[in-house]
């Protein structure tokens, strides 16, 4: 490619996202650096993030130009080095520190540095000597961070070059945990110096009594099984003794090893100059936190041997000697080997690992349960906790099965027989999977971090970095099979033996085997059987009377589930909500004694995720599915009546806010559970949840203003509901579009504009809530994202009466005063009234709503998505049918009354009634406004997620269908329905809006 030839297409293939600024970024590193552009742009076509990559170049050459041309004259550390700042910003950063440095990158990384050669190196930079650094302090640890730095940079360049990240896992992994050995074993080098000198703790020791010291560090964890992440906390355990040839005795030996401890942490885990490596973790050790941090031998078999408890076990599993005195080491492992072994004979040890993986579970945070690539279902965690309990569990009689690595361990059970080949393959191939996923979210920032991201963008360059998909959506798509299929065999095998589903059948007939039970769930249905198989033996284990109800109740909802469309998730969310229920008096009585509770509760689990997780916020809603009374929207005078007894209640704005967020949560999941029953229609339940968001506007709003400095007295303030929130036209999953209006009273204008921001602030603040988000969307203000955020009332005034535009006065044709004080609504109002129905608008005008409409089909569509397939923007839509009316309401709400309404469908009758659109196309309007905004909600009831994209996938289509009341199979159906309903509406639009009726 020529420098005057390259294409935005080019560019875009080779994976860059923002096209327009790439030419001058590379004018201005041709400018600091001579570059052949033919030869540089190809190499970013591997680099996960090019514009970084090629951002960092710049920046290296601006500040560093003499030694990135010298890198740039070697094509293969040019390809090694746009790989490594593509990839790694961390490491960027550390180029710019420290510019020699690229100079070391390889050119070719054909091979992984063994522990002896890290070792030599790492000792090396800090000049250490029989063990003692000539470097101490700031400038040893700097010294010693660089150096490490630079063969992380040599490890990245191996990986992120390697053909099969997948396949070099292993290898990688092995050689940063060799790496983070061997600069512990530099930083005991730079603390034996330091212990010696004075100025760095309350003893001062001598170099003999330093060399006389025995002191070893146990790794633990990732650690001791040689499968470090880039950025892992390190965790370890010391171990110290005395010397009997020189007469140093253990206490003293064990003060010696304290302070090497103390200061070989502190070299690699405190800020300085040169940034923290990573965080070295002692606290696996005997007594935790609350221990010695340097214990004898002795002391710890007599600790292990008397205290332990199972989990402690469980962890010295993958303990090797470290760093330090690696004969002493090797003497620690070696003496608690047996006691390792020999720990599942302890009573309760197996169901002690299974709880308390399912704690981990339990306390990680509920927003980022779904994305935890370690802690998560399906996660890590899962994997690594099964095989550690079946090697404690075998390894108790088979020595081969003694494995620390995970990998290692996996390969030892299937040789062994203790697992299957393909359960084998499947589970080391999801672990290094999920590990490289990992290493690429670390190595970004040289932060430790275990979450999927979020961001479309962020997943777009993760997939670039592990070449595991070509693209983001692939690449989700693959982690959730990963994960669907770590946690069917985490279940299968972590609670093994499976009890055969006893509660599967009738009674009357025999207890089927664990293959036919499996065989049955299948075919009725559940995709993970075995899966299904572990849960519904939790349900049925023991002789109590609740585990006999459940018996009795589950072969015929298991019949229920399966008639659902996702009868595993459904089966699921029953166990965690007999878990929550199942001790009180009435939940299990009430599924057996009323078949139609239990039948509509199988309904809602197997048909709503939305549901499913609210339900287990809530589990107590169960008990609305009695009577289709709990199931209707609650008027808005009742909500508000509950918000103000919680304000009577509650001093604290944190308390009460929370418990307005708890309404909120609560009368948005009777509302999900009445419109996926069919007790409510969309009328009811668009106003039920305007409603909701209003009262909880109202709540927090009266909460913040009865606070010193924002009341009542000191101005008026008062929230303006906009878009389908202002239509009272809300679904599931929709933002609440507001604006801000004030007016002053005792406060001047600037401490009034002041005042207004603290309490839009506040109001952000108090309604933010991470389980059920309440988005108050600001964007149809006045300027839009570049106009302040309130404004005064004669600032909008003003504001209209010479500048304003014709989306705006589109905009406020939905503007509806919600919450604060009534007079400035009402004067709000009046003055929206003069701009939303003016008594003539102008052909220009008319134009352009015309092609405002047109910009917003072209560009605001998602890149790639079917405009056809688009609920909100896309043809025939609910766009469509809001633009064709508002346009109407533009024309003639000056001379029509009725279409003074911030109703759509209100808006359109009126339109019919006084003869501006015909009845038929009226209808047709209508009918797609109304699926449109069905399948919105649906879509977010059966995804537990915001979407305006039809998906394509069959059994999300099913699933949604389900939702909208179609029976099973109906994917196609919906599908042609809905296009057929939106073909019809856009032939409407298109001859009335665009003017070619």
């Amino acid at each position: 490619m020529r420098r005057d030839q390259t294409t935005l297409s080019e560019l875009a293939r080779l994976g860059f996202a923002g096209l327009s600024g790439v030419r001058a970024l590379l004018d201005e590193l041709d400018a600091v650096v001579a570059v052949d552009r033919d030869q540089l742009l190809p190499l970013f076509d591997r680099a996960a993030n090019p514009d970084q990559a090629l951002s960092s170049l710049v920046h290296l050459g601006r500040s560093h130009p003499e030694q990135l041309g010298v890198v740039l004259t070697n094509a293969g550390q040019t390809k090694t080095l746009v790989r490594i700042l593509g990839a790694s910003s961390g490491l960027a950063d550390f180029f710019h520190r420290h510019p020699e440095e690229m100079l070391r990158i390889p050119d070719r990384p054909r091979r992984l540095p063994t522990r002896a050669e890290l070792v030599n190196s790492l000792l090396d930079s800090v000049d250490a000597v029989d063990g003692f650094a000539a470097y101490t302090d700031e400038d040893g640890w700097s010294r010693l961070r660089v150096r490490y730095r630079r063969w992380l940079a040599r490890i990245a360049a191996h990986d992120l070059r390697a053909d099969d990240p997948v396949g070099a896992f292993d290898a990688v992994a092995r050689a940063l945990s060799d790496a983070a050995s061997a600069a512990f074993e530099a930083s005991i080098a730079v603390a034996r110096t330091q212990v010696t000198q004075a100025g760095n703790g309350p003893m001062v020791f001598s170099p003999d009594e330093v060399r006389a010291t025995r002191f070893a560090v146990i790794g633990m964890g990732k650690a001791g099984a040689g499968e470090l992440n880039y950025v892992s906390d390190v965790d370890v355990i010391f171990v110290a003794e005395g010397d009997e040839d020189t007469g140093l005795s253990n206490p003293r030996a064990i003060d010696v090893a304290t302070r090497l401890a103390m200061l070989s942490m502190r070299g690699l885990g405190q800020a300085g100059i040169e940034p923290e490596l990573w965080e070295v973790d002692p606290n696996l050790r005997p007594e935790g936190k609350q221990g010695a941090l340097v214990r004898t031998l002795e002391s710890h078999l007599a600790y292990y041997e008397r205290w332990a408890k199972s989990w402690e076990f469980q962890a010295l599993l993958k303990a090797r000697p470290f760093a330090g005195d690696l004969d002493l080491g090797q003497q620690y492992v070696e003496a608690i080997e047996p006691l390792v072994w020999s720990s599942a004979s302890r009573e309760n040890f197996v169901e002690s690992v299974q709880r308390m993986r399912e704690r981990v579970t339990e306390n990680i945070p509920a927003e980022e349960v779904h994305y935890q690539l370690k802690l998560g279902p399906g996660g890590l965690r899962d994997i690594e906790f099964t095989v550690q309990l079946l090697q404690l569990v075998h390894g108790a009689v088979d020595e081969q099965v003694r494995q620390r690595n995970t990998i290692g361990a996996l390969e030892a059970l299937s040789a062994n027989s203790y697992i299957g080949r393909e359960e084998a393959h499947a589970f080391a191939s999801d672990y290094r999977l999920l590990r490289v996923l990992e290493h690429r979210l670390q190595l970004s920032n040289l932060r430790r971090t275990h979450l999927m991201p979020q961001d479309k963008e962020e997943l777009r360059i993760l997939a670039r970095a592990s070449t595991l998909a070509p693209n983001a959506d692939a690449l989700v798509a693959r982690w959730e099979s990963t994960k669907h299929e770590v946690r069917g065999l985490h279940e299968r095998l972590f609670y093994r033996p499976l009890l055969a589903a006893v509660a599967a059948l009738p009674e009357e007939e025999v207890v089927l085997s664990s293959a036919q039970a499996e065989a049955r769930l299948a075919a009725i249905g559940f995709r993970d059987a075995k899966g299904a198989l572990s849960h519904i033996a939790a349900l049925t284990a023991g002789v109590s009377r609740r585990a006999t109800i459940q018996r009795h109740l589950l072969p015929v909802m298991l019949r229920w589930l399966a008639d659902g469309a996702d009868p595993d998730y459904g089966l699921i969310a029953f166990r965690r909500l007999s878990e929550s229920l199942g001790g009180t008096h009435w939940f299990l009585r009430t599924l057996r004694d009323s078949s139609g509770v239990a039948e509509r509760l199988t309904r809602v689990l197997s048909g709503s995720r939305f549901i499913g997780e609210l339900l287990d916020q809530i589990p107590e809603a169960a008990a609305w599915l009695a009577d289709n009374n709990d199931l209707r929207a609650r008027s808005l005078t009742a909500i508000e009546d509950e918000m103000k007894a919680i304000l009577a209640r509650h001093d604290t704005d944190a308390a009460a806010a929370q418990a307005i967020r708890r309404v909120r949560r609560r009368e948005i999941l009777r509302l999900a559970l009445g419109g996926v029953l069919g007790v409510i229609e969309l009328p009811e339940l668009s106003s039920g949840l305007t409603d909701i968001t209003t009262a909880t506007i109202r709540g927090l709003l009266r909460l913040i203003r009865r606070t010193d400095g924002l009341g009542d007295e000191d101005l008026e303030f008062a929230v303006i509901g906009m878009g389908r929130y202002g239509g009272a036209e809300l679904g599931f999953g929709s933002d609440a579009d507001v604006m801000y209006v004030y007016r002053p009273t005792v406060l001047d204008n600037e401490q009034s504009h002041k005042a207004a921001n603290r309490i839009v602030s506040e109001l952000n603040r108090l309604s933010e809530d991470h389980r059920l988000p309440l988005d108050l969307d600001v964007g149809l203000r006045p300027e839009g994202k570049n106009g302040p955020v309130t404004r005064s009332l004669d600032s909008y005034r003003a504001y209209y009466r010479r500048w304003s535009l014709t989306w705006e006065a589109q905009a406020l044709l939905r503007a509806q005063g919600v919450a604060g004080d009534a007079n400035l609504i009402a004067d709000f109002e009046t003055l929206a009234n003069d701009i939303r129905y003016p008594a003539e608008i102008s052909e220009t005008a008319v134009r352009e709503v015309k092609r405002i409409k047109a910009r917003v089909e072209n560009e605001r569509l998602p890149q790639g998505a079917d405009p056809s397939r688009h609920v909100k923007l896309g043809r025939g839509s609910l766009s469509d049918v809001e633009w064709f009316v508002q346009l109407l309401q533009l024309e003639n709400g000056a001379s029509i009354p009725g279409l003074r309404t911030t109703s759509t469908l209100t808006a359109l009758q009126v339109a019919v009634d006084n003869g501006l659109v015909a009845p038929e196309s009226a209808e047709r309007l209508r009918a797609a406004w109304i699926f449109a905004s069905r399948l919105r909600s649906a879509m977010t009831l059966w995804l537990n997620k915001t979407t305006d994209v039809l998906p394509s996938d069959r059994m999300q289509l099913d699933g949604i269908a389900r939702v909208l009341e179609y029976p099973p199979g109906s994917a196609a159906r919906l599908e042609e329905d809905y296009l057929a309903v939106t073909r019809r509406s856009r032939s409407v639009f298109e001859k009335q809006f665009y003017g070619t009726r």
